[in-house]
């Protein structure tokens, strides 16, 4: 469970980590795409504060009726109002068909024709204005790069005639200098800002992740606590369970004085066989308890019948040979006992198939069932009841080697003889007489 809970506490900060990433990542976009727009709009201001002043301000003095016309009784005019505007660096007035019409700088140019492309062409097609910054690095823009600064806002704007008639074309150069500041302070207090709230993203991002993880390590520790508390209080009803069983067991012992310790003394031979096979320690747990249990099912059979003297009828002995089937179902109510049901159901099958509930025959009867059963069946023979005088250990013996492969399972007995051989005294085998075993 820890192992699981550090790897998940681990994911949770490896996805900050990538957050911080995808963060930074999209900071980095949304800035880009920011000071793009940004500089549109700026380019976009620039534009509308131009055109407005040269819609205005110049126009007026450059149109007559419907025709484009620059005299030197307007040129005077027009100088002076762009004196008006420093950021204007230079103005050119352009004819519909490329001639220069009117220029401020070099106006020797006046009446030179140039080709109607780029910028113009676009200006007089679309009828709307254009605006940039420029290198100037055209051969019409050769005065003005030789007299003007490097960068330059450049704003193409149409000439109307009435309404929507186009008769020419203003080009105004204004100084890049104040709109590239304002960029450049737009861009700097967007960027501390971007940057501030993708911080603030990452710092809260990271907040949660810490509570998520104070909360997942608590809720493990407490998980834990609760598991160690349920499992010692599952160990506490295994234990009254068992004690209770015990107590069910030692109660159909206590019915029949002449079977007292059977319990025990079965529990003791089956385990010895089972260890001799090399049975898995959980199977021998299930052995363990099963031969300890095997006759608990006598505690729903009628006290007369257990305690009779002679042998039992056939409608008794029917009866009787339901303690097995009882006692699978009393257990199987146990969770640790629940893998000895089998033994306790089936400890009365035959190897040849005559025995009960089920009249299984060879490997289909559970193998700790036979073991448990050749357990039973070996101290009922060598215990003296008042139905029945005990056997002689050899004569036990011979009783054994006789039934092998019919009542008994062929690997049980030859576990048996050898385990004998090793520990008589599990089997209540005098030390003299087990050399008889082998």
């Amino acid at each position: 469970m820890t192992q699981r809970v550090t790897a998940s506490v681990g994911l949770l900060w490896t996805f900050v980590l990538l957050s911080a990433i995808v963060l930074a990542g999209g900071c980095l976009i949304l800035g880009s795409l920011l000071t793009s727009a940004m500089r549109g709009q700026a380019l976009d201001d620039a534009k509308l504060s131009l055109t407005q002043y040269a819609n205005g301000v110049l126009a007026p003095r450059m149109i007559y009726g419907t025709t484009l016309r620059v005299g030197d009784s307007s040129t005077s005019i027009v100088l002076r109002d762009l004196a008006e505007r420093p950021d204007i660096l230079s103005v050119k007035v352009w004819d519909t068909d490329g001639t220069l019409a009117w220029a401020n700088l070099a106006p020797e140019r006046i009446g030179k024709k140039f080709p109607v492309d780029g910028d113009l062409a676009e200006v007089l097609e679309t009828k709307e204005a254009t605006a940039e910054l420029n290198t100037l690095n055209d051969e019409e823009d050769s005065v003005e790069a030789a007299q003007l600064p490097d960068n330059v806002v450049e704003v193409y704007a149409p000439l109307f005639a009435g309404q929507r008639e186009v008769v020419g074309a203003y080009e105004v150069y204004a100084d890049a200098a104040p709109l590239e500041a304002s960029i450049a302070d737009r861009k700097r207090t967007m960027w501390i800002a971007s940057g501030m709230l993708f911080a603030l993203l990452w710092l809260l991002l990271m907040l949660l992740a810490r509570n998520a993880s104070g909360m997942l390590r608590r809720q493990t520790r407490d998980l834990r606590e609760r598991s160690v508390a349920l499992s010692e209080s599952y160990r506490l009803l295994e234990e009254s369970s068992l004690e209770a069983i015990e107590s069910l067991n030692a109660t159909v012992e206590a019915k029949d004085p002449y079977t007292a310790g059977h319990s025990l003394r079965v529990q003791r031979i089956a385990v010895s066989v089972a260890q001799e096979l090399g049975i898995a320690q959980k199977d021998l747990d299930a052995v363990r308890f099963g031969g300890l249990f095997h006759d608990i099912g006598k505690i729903a059979i009628p006290d007369v019948l257990l305690t009779k003297p002679g042998r039992l009828s056939e409608d008794e002995y029917e009866l009787m040979k339901r303690h097995s089937s009882e006692g699978a179902r009393i257990v199987s109510k146990f969770g640790r006992l629940r893998d000895c049901v089998p033994i306790l159901r089936h400890h009365h099958e035959r190897w040849d198939g005559t025995g009960y509930p089920e009249r299984l025959a060879g490997e289909d009867i559970p193998l700790l069932a036979t073991i448990v059963g050749f357990a039973d069946a070996w101290d009922a023979m060598t215990i003296e009841r008042p139905y029945q005088r005990a056997l002689r250990i050899e004569e036990a013996f011979d009783e054994v080697r006789e039934h092998r492969g019919t009542q008994f399972s062929p690997r049980v007995v030859d576990a048996f003889f050898a385990a004998v051989a090793k520990r008589p005294g599990d089997f209540g085998v005098p030390d003299s007489e087990a050399l008889v075993a082998g």
